[in-house]
């Protein structure tokens, strides 16, 4: 037996799951309430008393976590274009596992700054400017965030000409900044991948310490990323296979239903499947994810009924208006909150399906009939998903739920929007044990147990 102990510290759970990776197979899980206030360590032992009552004591070959306590890595992405470079640091934030909690566009104004403060963030991504393009917004930028109070660690990664000035004048102020490759070096061309591995790099260096895991590292072997970033792990390993020969799932789509947020993993090109369209905007990276901080199911269940109407929730659960706005108010007041009676369980399931659906509307592309001289051609930006063949639901309320593929159904195309290109005929799973978040741990390393324990893990629905 080799026994691994994979630890998520969760917002509202810390979750543990032990697997062996001589059989391989999972051992057993348990949960227990993040302890943030009186320090994770608590919550931690709590969950580790539990496996060991279902499991018995066994002395872990690793003890593996992942984090997204106290809010997760909060970030603000600043840059030059809201569509361009705004858009290539936020999708790079993203895709590292951080929640962006502020997006910010040319030269910044003292209120925008006192903004930027206000949010606490752990991390500041500056952005700005082709190599070779503008250099005086990221210049001006720079000087600001140099005479403020901030105290956030920066990642500068816009042109390549200025950054270096910015870095310096960053540094002189006293400033914690790490300098990268330019995030947009060209108006096509996304360079992504040098800014995600230093945001990991941040996040393990400093952020963990901030957020008060010191405590538990010594108990463990490291926590090796955000929690976000380990889902993607593990759905990149699921869709790509182990390497070895072996051919993975391909194109899929995750989607997490959490209490405060609903996140939208994809692994696809997305590219045009119908003649005649030609794509438009960014480049979308081929794993990506975009996260929905007002689609969540307790902490955010009030942005929620917000954003889709009490009227139209209550049509769809068959509740009246008034049930349905007293339901939404008691579980954004209790992250613990469990439905209790049938009628509240269907209101559970409509947030569920609409959270689903917001997000996934966000995540894919759309499409756009155009008259040219030559004809009708179309227009489309982002991933083209609607042939992807498979999407697998996790998170708290679809594992727990009677009705999960009502829920999932939320990914589908609707009449009301027929520019989106959502998946049209996917098959859906359901990752019945909440792990592809402690599976991503191991997903790098040991890529042909974690993707054999990925599969077991999946029940279609």
């Amino acid at each position: 037996m080799r026994p691994y102990l994979l630890i998520d510290f969760g917002s509202t759970y810390t979750k543990l799951t032990a697997v062996d990776l001589a059989e391989p197979a999972v051992l057993g899980s348990a949960h227990a309430l993040t302890t943030v206030e009186e320090g994770l360590i608590n919550g931690y032992h709590q969950a580790l008393k539990q496996l060991a009552k279902e499991i018995g004591r066994l002395s872990y070959e690793a003890r593996l976590a992942c984090s997204s306590a106290a809010g997760g890595l909060k970030l603000v992405a600043i840059g030059l274009v809201p569509e361009l470079t705004v858009e290539a640091a936020k999708r790079a934030a993203l895709g590292a596992g951080a929640r962006v909690v502020g997006t910010y566009g040319f030269e910044l104004t003292p209120s925008e700054l006192e903004e930027i403060l206000a949010l606490k963030p752990d991390l500041v991504l500056l952005a700005g400017g082709t190599d070779g393009g503008n250099q005086t917004v990221l210049r001006h930028n720079g000087r600001l965030l140099a005479a403020s109070p901030l105290t956030a660690p920066l990642i500068i990664a816009g042109n390549k000409t200025v950054a270096p000035e910015v870095e310096a004048e960053l540094k002189r102020a006293g400033k914690i900044c790490y300098r990268v490759p330019n995030v947009l070096p060209e108006l096509d061309r996304l360079n992504i991948k040098p800014v995600q591995e230093k945001i990991r790099e941040v996040f393990l260096a400093r952020i963990v310490r901030a957020k008060g895991l010191a405590d538990v590292e010594r108990e463990i072997d490291g926590i090796l990323m955000p929690t976000p970033a380990a889902v993607l792990a593990a759905a990149e390993r699921l869709a790509t296979g182990p390497g070895n020969g072996q051919g993975g799932w391909g194109d899929l789509l995750v989607v997490d239903v959490g209490g405060a947020t609903t996140d939208v993993h994809s692994v696809a090109e997305g590219r045009p499947v119908r003649p005649q369209v030609f794509l438009s905007g960014l480049p979308e990276p081929k794993v990506k994810r975009s996260v929905e901080g007002d689609l969540g199911m307790r902490v955010s269940a009030s942005a929620l009924l917000e954003h889709f109407t009490p009227a139209m929730v209550a049509a769809l659960a068959g509740l009246p208006e008034e049930k349905v706005i007293t339901g939404v108010r008691a579980r954004s007041k209790n992250p613990d909150y469990l439905p209790a009676d049938p009628d509240d369980q269907r209101l559970e399931t409509v947030l569920g399906y609409l959270a689903v659906k917001g997000a996934t509307e966000r995540h894919v592309g759309r499409i756009e009939q155009i008259y040219s001289p030559q004809g009708v051609c179309y227009r489309q930006e982002g991933k083209d998903l609607t042939t992807l063949p498979t999407v697998i639901g996790t998170g708290g309320v679809l594992v727990h739920s009677p009705a999960a593929a009502r829920i999932l159904a939320g990914v589908l195309p609707t009449p009301d929007r027929p520019e989106l290109l959502k998946p049209q005929k996917p098959r859906f799973y359901l990752d019945q044990n909440y792990l592809f978040s402690a599976l991503g741990l191991i997903a790098k390393k040991y890529p042909d147990i974690s993707f054999c324990l990925l599969e077991k893990a999946l029940k279609q629905i």
